[in-house]
């Protein structure tokens, strides 16, 4: 299922809708304002908190981890810097860990794990400059809040670099 995306380029705060591919809300990016690090929450439509994420305080490279009910559910962080391709690493408590790569800043890339394809992110699919789609290739297998976090997380860090 593809997961629409819109980015807020003039907007004041950080809270935003992704809807599904069938344009109902699906997601709700909330932002913390006022908080000593940046921190998001992903809500479902009816708001309960799915996860948060919260950007690491001491870390040289960079970080945000992904937690569910207080529990850190993976850590995002960045792998390798080449001339094309951003590469991150989200290291999960349960499980192999997934391999973020791609063109971020130009919002086309995938995650995969050990070499499958979990999501492929793409601008392509749009002809609205500000708007771009998670695709999660297999939702029986994949847990689509983290991979919607991880997106989010992994935008916003790039962003931030």
């Amino acid at each position: 299922m593809k997961y629409l995306v819109r980015d807020k380029i003039f907007a004041i705060g950080d809270d935003y809708w992704i809807e599904d591919e069938n344009g109902r809300q699906a997601f709700l990016v909330d932002g913390k304002a006022l908080r000593l690090r940046d921190t998001l929450e992903l809500k479902d439509p009816a708001g309960r908190v799915l996860v948060t994420l919260r950007a690491k305080v001491l870390s040289l490279r960079g970080a945000m981890t992904v937690e569910r009910d207080g529990e850190v559910l993976a850590t995002v962080s960045r792998k390798r810097l080449s001339l094309l391709r951003n590469h991150y690493r989200v290291a999960l408590a349960e499980g192999p860990d997934l391999d973020v790569s791609g063109r971020i800043l130009d919002r086309e890339f995938g995650i995969e794990r050990d070499g499958k394809a979990l999501a492929r992110v793409s601008r392509k699919w749009f002809r609205v400059r500000d708007t771009y789609a998670v695709d999660v290739v297999d939702e029986g297998v994949a847990d689509t809040a983290l991979l919607i976090a991880v997106t989010v997380c992994v935008i916003r860090m790039a962003e931030k670099d």
